[in-house]
């Protein structure tokens, strides 16, 4: 949502680290000198199954709370089959029963309101009293947390036992750093074997890694199934190296050395966490969102086609020819496009274009291009950048490659936005988060929605984001 005047970026200067406007992340291709093994197979995900026999049998028990007469093998499977169809699926992996508490109880507080619902349309002369649904909960939420514990209990004793291998890569001090409080931790399940870096930098501690023999080495012998990127400058430079890596069947994680929190997801051995996809793995809902996108996009350009077509002739009539904006902007992966709006303001030139930041109502607007800003009408053509796949209804806005470069380097977590597709609007956008405003809040509602991400999420910013059109604030 930015335009091109001649004010500087919102939250200071940020430091010139002396980048070209050039993408973030590189293009897809092989890490230049480093070779891997052929991909291996990832390592299987943690069976779902002693949970499973846990809330079922859970849930058997929680069913000696009800009398003989209610006790049909009707009732039963009823309430095993609520109690499993509505157990939690976390937004993240837990160690214990305490983070899962609040999820298990309410699932089965659903079950038995449903069970006690079906009695009470079968049987209304005989419906289950609030002494037995209250025993009921109660013997079937203290079982379901015992059995739980005791199956957490084993996952944590493996993973001591057998802690996954890890690479560490980044600035040889600060990845040392991050290596010895994984170290001191080691119910965290993961064990660094090498720090991959560019210089060892006289650092004591792990072996450093500076060859591409050495880290397809410690690859092989250590069977290392984990890499930790530390930001935060390690995604710019070395994202064709994650990938490669992520290729061979490690998982990528990026952590904040320095944060305490990092947009309230996870952490490891208290660093700040998140798990990186690196374009490995098509995003599960993807198509879906593809979908919505195209069906949205392509309804709308019909709809609106009379109106972007008045527009554009008052446009040409009231502020001379050019009235298409074309610039380059940064999309998913780090891979530029061709960003479409309707030109509300002329640069000096090409390099004003690209480096000069902007905030709405500029002076030498005229009083329809104003208009068009306030209103968010002249973003009405990226439609056409939804519709061609070059971005997405929702998510995080894209920006120009020069400041693309420069926030990923001074805001923490801003690289991180490029994970998903970038989108017209996004949560950080329905929170106010537009134009001349902090970029560091953007990046954290960015992540956050990327970390939560659902249809269903979708659906709802695309309905706030119309609402707020009532109220245009300009972009």
């Amino acid at each position: 949502m930015t335009a091109d005047s001649t004010v500087p970026p919102p939250g200071g200067q940020p430091r010139d680290p002396g980048f070209s406007p050039v993408s973030v992340m590189p293009r897809r291709g092989p890490a230049a000198g480093f070779r891997f093994p052929a991909r291996r197979p990832r390592p299987r995900p943690a069976s779902p199954v002693p949970l499973l026999a846990a809330d079922t049998v859970a849930a058997l028990l929680g069913t000696l709370a009800l009398t003989g007469a209610q006790r049909r093998p009707l009732l039963v499977a009823l309430l095993v089959a609520a109690s499993l169809l509505l157990r939690p699926h976390l937004p993240r992996p837990t160690t214990g029963v305490l983070d899962e508490l609040p999820a298990v109880c309410g699932r089965i507080t659903v079950a038995w309101l449903a069970l006690a619902t079906a009695v009470a349309l079968h049987a209304p002369g005989r419906p289950l009293t609030w002494r037995t649904l209250l025993l009921g909960f109660l013997v079937q939420c203290a079982a379901s947390c015992a059995l739980r514990a005791l199956v957490h209990r084993r996952r944590t004793t493996a993973l001591l036992q057998r802690p996954r291998a890890a690479l560490v890569i980044g600035p040889a001090a600060t990845a040392q750093r991050v290596a010895a409080g994984v170290l001191r931790h080691p119910r965290c399940g993961v064990r660094p074997v090498g720090i991959v870096a560019d210089d060892p930098d006289g650092t004591e501690g792990l072996p450093v890694l500076t060859t591409g023999e050495e880290v397809e080495r410690a690859l092989i012998q250590n069977g290392v199934r984990d890499v930790l990127a530390v930001h935060p400058s390690v995604r710019s430079g070395r994202a064709p190296l994650l990938r490669a890596l992520a290729e061979s069947g490690c998982a990528v994680w990026e952590v904040d050395a320095d944060s305490p929190a990092y947009a309230g997801r996870g952490q490891l051995a208290g660093f700040a966490c998140r798990r990186l996809d690196m374009g490995t793995a098509r995003r599960r809902g993807s198509v879906g969102k593809r979908l919505l996108d195209v069906t949205v996009s392509g309804t709308l350009l019909l709809l609106v086609s009379p109106l972007l077509l008045v527009c554009a002739v008052v446009l040409r009539l009231t502020d001379g020819p050019g009235v298409v904006f074309r610039q380059e902007r940064i999309g998913k992966d780090g891979r530029p496009f061709t960003l479409l709006k309707f030109r509300t303001h002329r640069p000096v030139d090409e390099h004003e274009s690209a480096t000069r930041w902007s905030v709405a109502d500029e002076v030498r607007m005229s009083w329809f291009c104003r208009f068009l800003r306030r209103s968010s009408l002249d973003e009405l053509l990226q439609l056409w950048n939804v519709l061609w796949g070059d971005m997405s209804l929702v998510g995080p806005r894209p920006e120009r490659p020069y400041f693309v470069a420069k926030f990923s380097q001074t805001y923490p977590g801003y690289a991180a936005r490029h994970r998903m597709q970038t989108g017209i609007t996004g949560l950080a956008q329905i929170q106010g988060l537009r134009g001349d405003t902090s970029i560091e809040d953007r990046a954290r509602f960015d992540n956050a929605y990327i970390d939560n991400w659902s249809l269903w999420q979708d659906i709802c910013i695309l309905l706030r984001t119309a609402a707020s059109l009532v109220r245009p604030t300009g972009s």
